[in-house]
């Protein structure tokens, strides 16, 4: 390429050609395909039952794929797994953004390792609404945990679902136990209703609290405090441990105002630090002695049983909802009902009982 720059007129300037702009792809790669082989549901079961941690990997991920195809397989997986599951004890941890869940989990889980125990975290990571995408962080934070051969953590995109709570991980559960995991973490992102479906699916509800942000008050939730068969105060390390025993006595007071818990358990509050592993074994002397009392008293069972009636009627929903949604003739309906609405010519209440009772009446011929 030429430059004007360098004519007669210009007179002590040079300019050089420079260099041609580089390929931002090698062109000497060459193209390899990465196929990953396919198992059937029993080559699935089979691997799971043994341990085998990639393939539980791959069948968690055929879990939460909303393929047809990969849902058929996942619930055969499942239908083979679920006699080798309900041996663990699932904890739900949940907690306001900040206050140290993965920190927390991260210490959590080396005690529950180094005491012989199997765990698996499933993590529930926020995604974007946009893109359903995420960045998957909580194996980044727990450090120490992640490298444990004995500790599985399966961060999965809540994908916009109600809460930030995964569609499928009461389904992954299952397979995790069978896969011989004695100890479930459930994480929630610690926004919206997503507590109230990780309680659904627990045994032990844990919530973690901070002290010393000018907010314990405001944590002080009715709802959320009424769920916890535990609360934990983090950070109580430094000087800021006089402010978590302070909140520490602002929670107790503050559960002694509720009605006694259908498991006849009494919540306690306690403090530790996540970070420095202080009051670690003391929260989970807490959790088992729980487990022992609701086992003893047979609340164990009975709330198993509970959350299995939940869990299938969800499913029922969910079915039908998506069935009603996914039919060609009701998707033009309500287009044409909307419009309708929003021209103010038919109320929502109408439009709705009609294109309700002509699904009913097409599903009945």
């Amino acid at each position: 390429m030429e430059h004007f720059e360098n004519s007669g007129e210009f007179a002590g300037l040079n300019v050089n050609n420079g260099v041609e702009q580089q390929p931002t792809i090698n062109p000497y790669l060459k193209k390899r395909g990465i196929t990953r082989r396919k198992f059937t549901a029993e080559e699935y079961a089979e691997g799971i039952l043994k341990g085998d941690i990639s393939i539980l990997s791959q069948a968690v991920t055929l879990i939460e794929s909303n393929l047809p195809a990969h849902q058929e397989i996942a619930q055969e997986v499942i239908r083979l797994c679920l006699p080798y599951s309900g041996n663990s004890v699932r904890i739900g941890i949940t907690g306001v953004p900040g206050s140290g869940k993965s920190t927390s989990i991260d210490s959590f889980g080396l005690h529950v390792v180094n005491g012989g125990h199997k765990l698996a975290v499933l993590a529930i990571d926020p995604s974007s609404e946009i893109t359903k995408g995420s960045i998957l962080g909580d194996k980044t934070r727990m450090e120490r945990l992640s490298v444990e051969k004995n500790a599985f953590i399966r961060p999965s995109p809540s994908a916009g679902s109600l809460g930030g709570v995964a569609r499928k991980t009461r389904e992954s559960i299952i397979l995790c136990e069978a896969a011989g995991f004695d100890t479930i973490f459930v994480e929630t992102v610690g926004v919206g209703q997503s507590e109230t479906a990780v309680h659904s699916m627990v045994d032990f509800f844990l919530l973690i609290q901070l002290a010393g942000t000018g907010d314990e008050l405001q944590g002080i939730k009715r709802g959320i405090m009424e769920m916890a068969d535990g609360i934990v105060i983090n950070k109580a390390d430094g000087d800021n441990i006089d402010k978590a025993k302070l909140a520490q006595a602002h929670f107790r007071n503050a559960l002694h105002l509720f009605p006694p818990t259908a498991s006849g358990w009494n919540p306690q509050v306690l403090t530790y630090s996540g970070y420095y592993d202080l009051g670690i074994k003391e929260v989970w002397d807490m959790i088992y002695n729980y487990i022992d009392f609701v086992k003893q008293n047979g609340y164990f069972k009975r709330k198993r049983n509970e959350q299995a009636r939940y869990w299938m009627l969800e499913t029922i929903n969910d079915k039908l909802k998506s069935h009603f949604f996914n039919n060609p003739d009701i998707a033009e309906m309500l287009a044409e009902k909307e419009n309708l609405v929003l021209n103010s010519q038919q109320s929502p209440f109408t439009a709705a009982g009609e294109i309700l009772d002509y699904y009913f009446k097409k599903n009945r011929e």
